[in-house]
């Protein structure tokens, strides 16, 4: 992957999403629905977007990469935490599903943290798409409401998608960025013990 410099518009965006993290937080604990769903889904855009401007303008970097999975940690717990203040009720009646859900995105920075001391920065494909899907579900669910195919099928994919960001963390011996894939990762056997660039 190339070095890049830090200060590219993906980065930029990435620095965004984590300096607002304390004020959308403070939107949800003060009760600010409206500016809290606002700013949440302003935090869901600018993520696909610096992925986007990444992608096309060829300005990946490692550096890019962790800045943006940090990013999207910050904003997996503002979603929870407006979720639980604002649409608990919603989901009580799935509260089995859910929980199991955050159990399964727990583990995968939970065991990326023991095994490699770092977040993780995969950015599978199964993720990305997952990604889109829980983002839609989020502005779906804090500007028409919550629905229940659509809850289903963000849960069924997230899960099978930690499934297989677990089974690549237990295979590969070091932390590596944009891995893309369970399948790669096996196809290419003979680059999973190459140190990182």
């Amino acid at each position: 992957m190339k070095k890049q410099g830090i200060f590219t518009i993906p980065n930029i965006l990435g620095f965004y999403r984590i300096l607002a993290f304390p004020f959308i937080l403070w939107f949800a604990l003060s009760d600010k629905e409206n500016l809290f769903a606002m700013f949440l889904v302003i935090n869901l855009l600018t993520d696909v977007a610096d992925g986007l401007i990444a992608r096309l303008f060829k300005i990946e970097s490692e550096f890019g990469a962790r800045l943006d999975s940090l990013a999207d940690i910050f904003t997996y717990l503002l979603a929870f935490t407006g979720i639980y203040v604002f649409k608990l009720e919603d989901f009580i009646p799935h509260l089995t599903s859910f929980v199991v859900f955050l159990i399964m995105m727990s583990l995968i920075v939970v065991i990326s943290l023991i095994k490699f001391g770092k977040f993780p920065s995969f950015h599978l494909y199964s993720t990305k798409i997952g990604g889109y899907i829980q983002g839609a579900f989020f502005i779906a669910l804090f500007t028409y409401g919550f629905s229940s195919p659509f809850y289903y099928l963000m849960i069924t994919w997230g899960i099978i998608s930690a499934i297989e960001h677990i089974t690549i963390q237990l295979i590969i011996p070091r932390m590596r960025s944009n891995v893309k894939g369970l399948y790669r990762v096996l196809k290419n056997k003979n680059t999973i013990n190459q140190p990182e660039n």
